[in-house]
């Protein structure tokens, strides 16, 4: 069988997965937050870059350990915006061999759409740590591709001025043509997929095609915004390292949702991953 690995060094969180013979056989994620701070340095923090390092080379060890024979590793936002991105990317070339394709915010939006919806057409929006890309492919053209420096790691590091952090973000998106119908990707959107579905134990199946309208997703902030972070803990399905910012994701995708009138999301678990794996040619 035909095995690989991706491994995706996002801003909140390092994820892996591993496919033999065409089909996804599972993922793995580890919270490293490796964009800690960066709203308000410009910088990727030491302790978070060896966090994340560590998790890129226990993700790769795992990999070649189940016979993966390719491994592809690639980062997005916090790597590309911090001054010292590169320094991170020698890091782990030096340490570990492995080499880390630093994507644009472009490229980000393109894999996005992909592995969400493969060649149909349609719109997404991907929350991710450091940056939200929104994109819309008609005919099979993308005609609208926008990646802006918001996300829910920036959220939380800005504090009380959430804001009119999230109301400058609004304006650089300009006017993307969208439909009142929008898929939504990246850890916000399944993680509060899962507490609207109230799932017990996380479910990919169950998650990807979950619909949530504006009025639910209204209440679904006004849920998290009455809990402290250790009550969000320990909700079922809340994964570790994301209570602290999930309640500023769901009001983002909210906020996002009332400005362009998108009336529904749909959740979709394929993302990125499946996405970089398709444009490298090796999953379909």
């Amino acid at each position: 069988m035909k095995k690989f690995a991706v491994i995706d060094i996002g801003s909140n969180s390092v994820r892996l997965m591993f496919v033999a013979d065409g089909k996804v056989l599972y993922k793995d994620l580890r919270s490293t937050r490796i964009g800690e701070g960066l709203a308000c340095t410009g910088l990727l923090q030491t302790d978070a870059m060896e966090r994340s390092a560590i998790a890129v080379s226990d993700f790769y060890r795992q990999a070649i350990k189940s016979g993966a024979e390719r491994v592809f590793a690639f980062a997005t936002a916090a790597v590309r915006s911090a001054k010292n991105g590169e320094s991170f990317v020698n890091k782990v070339k030096q340490a570990y061999g492995l080499s880390i394709d630093v994507i644009s915010g472009e490229t980000e939006a393109e894999i996005g759409i992909l592995g969400a919806l493969g060649n149909r057409d349609g719109a997404l929006v991907d929350i991710g740590g450091a940056s939200t890309e929104i994109v819309v492919k008609k005919e099979n053209c993308l005609v609208y591709k926008k990646s802006v420096d918001i996300g829910v790691v920036r959220i939380k590091d800005v504090g009380e001025n959430a804001e009119s952090f999230m109301q400058n973000a609004l304006i650089q998106y300009g006017n993307p043509p969208l439909n009142s119908v929008i898929y939504a990707i990246g850890g916000t959107a399944t993680t509060l997929a899962a507490q609207f579905l109230e799932l017990a134990v996380y479910d990919s199946n169950r998650v990807t095609g979950t619909q949530i309208t504006v009025e639910e997703m209204r209440l679904l902030v006004e849920k998290l915004k009455k809990l402290s972070v250790e009550e969000i803990e320990r909700l079922p399905c809340m994964p570790t390292g994301r209570a602290d910012v999930i309640t500023g994701g769901a009001v983002w995708l909210y906020t996002l949702m009332k400005r362009f009138q998108i009336q529904k999301i749909i959740v979709s678990d394929r993302d990125n991953l499946e996405g970089y794996a398709i444009k490298k040619g090796w999953l379909q």
